[in-house]
């Protein structure tokens, strides 16, 4: 019988008010990061079934898959406690649940990876001598790092969980942007990936020059795109947490640009006050009406990027994204570490979008259709239920296999509310034996999924009441 070797979250948020594994104060819309919130409870309370029923009772590993930490729009030390309540609960003294964390830094937690990649150069630079030549420092981990004899611990996470006495000695590496499961044969690999070099947000410095300087080509390879673009990465999606006041107005402007009404009521009041402020010469009602409409093209990118486009599990330009990014720098890393022989059968793992699904999707240069799984996310960004909005766990056997396990959709009727086993197939395909395992042990009726599928769904409605109350009161 199939085991679960990997368990793979992202996009938990931990520390952000609207994430639902953040805790919240009774009857209040303030976070309190000294207790897990229910739904972080009654998740784990899956995980541990599950895991209970590996024959073998060997212990899976944990994959975070980006965006774990929100350290864009909470303050550090805030994340930094959710995220001990998660390790509480996972890796308790009388029973830890995974044998080792992999960490894949996404957009809202890059610092993680700024602070492991420089802690990295300077263990590096302690073993060259004075006067010798020093190499530039690495913006990438290779992909297939799961047995590096000299893995690269994120050093703000490892210190903040070997405070447990009884995780003195345990490690949390890191894997950036891309982590690799190889089969023994080589034949079949498990990328992750959080998703953010998708949109071509996430790489707007290498398009600014190539639109200053039109005869220098886009980079091609991650390290090159990585390298072009972490510094504004870093600043606008993983350190605005850290801005103080500051920090808490740039929140309040990015809950706004969830809502078409409420950016517009924005950018007029923004627009007003500068006519009231300067008195300009010359402004006049059509003034104010043409520099709105600049202001919309200015933050049309941030406001409506992937994760706001509801009508489908990708627009059209996450596709082409995707598509580039799969055919283009992923490739050819796998094709540098795997000796530019790839793998016959490939499943790609990531999140970002806050949208999960699963499909077969046919790439250049792949021997076959490649297994494409999103595990979705844990915040209720929007007043009105988006029902292509939820929360996944992908689950990954030893043989490499791999299921869904969408934990929620966000629907209107908490009756309609269900945990669901997912797999990515092709017409032909036979179902692989995880996937039937999983099914036969989540039945949506009983424990432990039953009490999940009911505190999912009242988390998300109390969500979305604070969210409206929050941007009314702040109006």
């Amino acid at each position: 019988m199939p085991d679960i070797r990997y368990v793979c979250l992202s996009d938990m948020h931990l520390g952000e008010e609207d994430s639902l594994l953040t805790n919240l104060k009774e009857a209040g819309t303030d976070t309190d990061p000294t207790g897990a919130s229910p739904v972080m409870r009654q998740l784990v309370e899956c995980l541990k079934y599950l895991i209970s029923k590996n024959e073998n009772k060997k212990k899976p590993a944990l994959i975070l898959n980006g965006d774990i930490l929100e350290l864009a729009l909470a303050t550090t030390n805030e994340a930094a406690m959710v995220f001990e309540r998660f390790m509480e609960l996972i890796m308790p003294s009388n029973g830890e649940l995974f044998e080792k964390i992999i960490y894949i830094p996404g957009n809202h937690d890059h610092h993680l990876w700024e602070l492991a990649r420089e802690t990295q150069y300077v263990n590096y630079l302690k073993q060259i001598e004075p006067g010798k030549h020093l190499n530039i420092p690495w913006h990438t981990t290779n992909i297939f790092v799961e047995d590096d004899p000299n893995p690269v611990p994120t050093y703000f996470l490892t210190k903040l969980v070997q405070r447990f006495s009884h995780l003195k000695d345990f490690v949390i590496t890191v894997a950036y942007p891309n982590f690799g499961l190889l089969g023994e044969d080589s034949r079949k690999c498990v990328i992750f990936h959080h998703g953010h070099f998708i949109e071509s947000l996430y790489q707007l410095m290498s398009i600014l020059r190539t639109q200053l300087f039109p005869d220098r080509e886009r980079p091609g390879q991650v390290w090159e795109i990585e390298g072009e673009n972490f510094a504004w990465i870093d600043f606008f999606w993983s350190t605005m947490g850290r801005s103080g006041e500051a920090g808490q107005d740039i929140e309040l402007i990015y809950e706004k640009m969830r809502d078409r009404e409420e950016l517009k009521n924005l950018l007029s009041d923004l627009v007003d006050n500068l006519d009231k402020q300067y008195n300009l010469p010359g402004w006049d009602r059509l003034t104010n009406k043409s520099i709105e409409w600049l202001l919309h093209k200015g933050v049309d990118k941030i406001a409506w990027a992937e994760r706001s486009k509801t009508d489908r599990p990708l627009s059209k330009d996450a596709e082409r994204g995707l598509w580039a990014y799969m055919n283009g720098p992923l490739k050819q890393q796998i094709l540098t570490e795997c000796k530019q022989n790839m793998p016959s059968d490939v499943t790609f793992v990531f999140g970002h979008t806050h949208k999960p699904f699963q499909e077969d999707m046919n790439f250049r240069g792949y021997p076959k259709w490649v297994n494409v799984y999103n595990s979705g996310g844990w915040v209720v960004e929007t007043v009105e239920a988006q029902p292509l909005h939820g929360g996944a766990v992908i689950l990954i056997d030893e043989d490499l296999n791999a299921t869904s396990l969408q934990m929620y959709n966000e629907t209107d009727r908490e009756a309609e509310y269900s945990v669901r086993v997912e797999e990515a197939i092709h017409t032909g395909e036979r179902v692989n034996p995880l996937h039937r395992r999983m099914r036969g042990l989540v039945n949506p009726s009983k424990e432990p999924w039953k009490t999940f599928r009911d505190i999912v769904a009242r988390s998300v409605r109390i969500r979305a009441q604070n969210l409206r109350a929050r941007t009314m009161e702040r109006d």
